[in-house]
């Protein structure tokens, strides 16, 4: 028997939240989230600037938030904590703390289809050459 679509977009909403909650909250992410915020009056970060040891004054919008190491090791935590997700989805204690931490995103609201990522992930690299 087929699920009926409300059911699976259901389900898949819940298990996007608590993979988000369980799997990349609370990793190098937060780092990057911690510290001043600075202050815009235009709303934008326009009017915001950067003064690096060099003396330039680069953009907002223009800087880097993260490095390439930052990113190899936060991309690294994420991989590791979806591949425990799965490969712990099967055992009963997994699924109760799962449950647990779905209490705490299951208030967050609920995703939307992101029709821009299903267009992206149509490249193929091997017909590219990369």
């Amino acid at each position: 028997m087929d699920m009926k679509q409300e059911d699976k977009e259901r389900i898949a909403a819940s298990l996007a939240k608590v993979m988000a909650m369980m799997c990349v909250r609370n990793t190098g992410l937060e780092a990057l989230h911690a510290g001043v915020v600075p202050v815009t009056e235009v709303g934008d970060y326009s009017d915001v600037f950067v003064l690096d040891a060099e003396g330039r004054k680069i953009p907002w919008a223009d800087t880097s938030h993260i490095d390439d190491d930052q990113m190899r090791t936060l991309m690294r935590e994420i991989v590791n904590r979806l591949y425990t997700f799965h490969i712990g989805c099967d055992d009963p204690e997994f699924l109760k703390l799962a449950e647990k931490w779905m209490t705490v995103a299951g208030k967050w609201d609920e995703p939307e289809l992101d029709r821009k990522f299903l267009g992206a992930i149509k490249y193929n690299p091997d017909e590219h050459g990369d």
